[in-house]
């Protein structure tokens, strides 16, 4: 903690008090257009739940057809109506069902319902601000987010179909509207729904690292922030710098298929004719693609660090280890997530000595990994651990970011990852590492804040269940897919049963499938948790965890401007906890040295 850190004092945003008491708010000012920072998080929270349902429910549809290939399912007729004929899924809306459930759960969950929720909620009150810098720019944030959710709902309803290209919407396939029918209307939708989600993400990264530059509170340095601001502030930087080349990428792709530009397309034949299109590369698409596609995985993982972080240092009551060590492995895992893109086109025909280069710098990025992965462990070693279930899914997702991550060592290397490309093998890594992991972040996360976001407490008992069976469901559903996909079993293939060297898979794609539904039901037993608890849980106290953190010193339902006084004053890092010579186990930043003598260090002793 060096005196040489920059404080910056901010009573931010003094007209809110002035607001609340000369104006009532009305319903629709409250909770529906409100530039509550708060209020901002639980809408992308129910907007992120509500989106991975959905998204978990047509994962629940593909994995019945690889599941039971040749059995039929005349009980899906009413629900999907012409995307199955006799009790068949359509082949085309299986490639549809594989592109939006990685579009939702990629982009709609794991990047907006994560980032958009925690971050919206957790950073003016753990720096001592009133709000975030722009409420207005906050709330436009939330509901370009939403009007994007409507257009991408909207395209599972059109007469062609969603978008069936994949998530990743490689061309020609999203390029040229005539190619199959999941590539016409709902491909456009896709690609407008993505620009506004884009500018969605670009106005809430603008508006978090502006509240995490200039809004903390005094005292409040930047070696005195939680590491989950640091964490959030580091992902709002990625998605600043990341996602605009995506936005171009789209725009470039609805130039190709409305205005008969090339830019992705090149000597293209449909039905013996060729087209027009010449001079094009769909590998630009590509390398635009993968230089957002690579950052967005830690878009996504960056907030669970954060968040895994914070409790797990809680409830270890004692102090993260390497907090330093922390941020700097945060900072570099960012650099190093702009260098390493093209390992996922190892087989593009990339010039060799190019991809050597890129397999160097993706082993290099294993190694922050790796230090984080470590503190948390040295955290959790001889802490007096108290198993709540906020703190199960994050020693969960500890777990899961060991086991994803040392598969992600293997597909690195480039001259492994060209026989395991689009194997199943790839589909286990990436979901254990970034998308199983993440949603223990976002429960862990849930879990922990409840009391902060609703005033009440969730069910511990229920709690545990849902981590049981969420846990056991993971590794059953991704363990199996890592040995079809060493054998050579393919991604995206909607039937294999006519082909003699995958006959052996049956069995096991059987188990997976029944393994994911298991999952999926557990889910339910969240979401009762989640809603009752709002309306029937345990009322909550101030600080129901002991945590040392500036949130818990607000009311237990802080109003708009969150502390109705003046703002708190920090004087320590925020994991003083179990301190030899202190009273209690843990001793919140507002706390002066003044008044902890009797655990101070000798250099604390001078600071007050």
């Amino acid at each position: 903690m060096s005196s040489t850190d920059i404080t910056i004092n901010h009573d931010v945003h003094p007209a809110h008090d002035e607001h609340e008491h000369h104006h009532e708010q009305n319903f629709l000012e409250k909770y529906i257009f409100s530039q509550d920072h708060k209020t901002i998080a639980k809408q992308f929270l129910i907007m992120g739940i509500a989106w991975a349902f959905l998204g978990g429910f047509l994962s629940i549809l593909f994995r019945l057809q690889l599941g039971w290939p040749e059995a039929t399912f005349t009980f899906l007729e009413p629900i999907l109506g012409g995307w199955v004929e006799n009790g068949k899924l359509n082949p085309e809306f299986y490639l549809a069902l594989v592109t939006m459930h990685g579009t939702i759960m990629v982009f709609f969950v794991l990047t907006a319902g994560l980032s958009g929720t925690f971050s919206n909620f957790l950073i003016p009150l753990q720096l001592g601000a009133r709000d975030m810098a722009s409420g207005f720019m906050n709330m436009l944030s939330f509901w370009i987010f939403f009007l994007s959710s409507i257009i991408l709902f909207s395209s599972l309803f059109v007469e062609t179909g969603p978008a069936a290209g994949g998530w990743t919407v490689y061309p020609p396939l999203s390029a040229l509207p005539e190619a199959i029918q999941g590539s016409q209307d709902g491909m456009t939708l896709w690609l407008i729904a993505m620009a506004l989600f884009i500018v969605s993400q670009l106005l809430g990264g603008v508006n978090y690292i502006t509240t995490v530059i200039n809004l903390r509170t005094k005292g409040m340095s930047m070696t005195k922030m939680p590491l989950t601001i640091w964490a959030f502030f580091f992902t709002a930087i990625l998605g600043l710098l990341a996602f605009p080349v995506l936005f171009s990428a789209a725009l470039l792709l609805i130039f190709d298929r409305s205005f008969g530009t090339s830019f992705f397309l090149s000597d293209i034949y449909i039905a013996g004719q060729a087209l027009s299109n010449t001079g094009g590369s769909p590998i630009l698409f590509q390398h635009l693609f993968w230089f957002l596609g690579h950052p967005e995985v830690y878009i996504v993982i960056m907030p669970a660090f954060g968040i895994v972080s914070e409790v797990i240092t809680t409830n270890s009551r004692k102090p993260i280890f390497g907090y330093r060590a922390m941020i700097g492995s945060l900072f570099g895992i960012s650099v190093l997530s702009f260098v390493v893109w093209a390992h996922h086109m190892f087989v593009s025909g990339m010039n060799p000595f190019l991809g050597s280069v890129f397999m160097f710098l993706t082993l290099i990025i294993a190694v922050p990994s790796a230090v984080k992965v470590f503190n948390w462990l040295a955290t959790l070693w001889r802490g007096n651990i108290r198993f709540t279930s906020a703190m199960m899914f994050a020693v969960g997702f500890v777990s899961l970011f060991i086991s994803g991550g040392l598969t992600g060592i293997i597909l690195g290397n480039s001259a492994l990852d060209i026989q395991l490309h689009d194997t199943y093998f790839v589909v286990a890594h990436f979901h254990l590492v970034m998308g199983a992991a993440a949603f223990f972040g976002m429960f862990a996360g849930v879990y922990h804040w409840f009391p902060k976001m609703f005033g009440r407490m969730m069910d511990e008992k229920l709690g545990f269940v849902h981590f049981w069976l969420t846990f056991i469901s993971v590794y059953l559903v991704f363990m199996p897919m890592h040995y079809i996909g060493i054998a050579g079993f393919p991604r995206r293939y909607y039937n294999w049963t006519g082909f003699e060297v995958f006959s052996g898979f049956t069995d096991m794609n059987t188990f997976i499938s029944i393994s994911a539904i298991l999952g999926f039901t557990a889910q339910f037993i969240f979401l009762f948790n989640f809603v009752y608890s709002i309306v029937r849980g345990r009322r909550a106290t101030a600080n129901p965890w002991h945590s040392n953190t500036l949130e818990w010193t607000t009311p237990v339902n802080p109003g708009h401007g969150n502390w109705p006084g003046a703002l708190p004053v920090v004087h320590r890092w925020p994991y003083d906890y179990s301190k030899p010579g202190s009273v209690e186990d843990y001793i919140p930043q507002t706390v002066p040295f003044s008044e902890t003598q009797s655990s101070n260090m000798p250099h604390e002793r001078d600071f007050e």
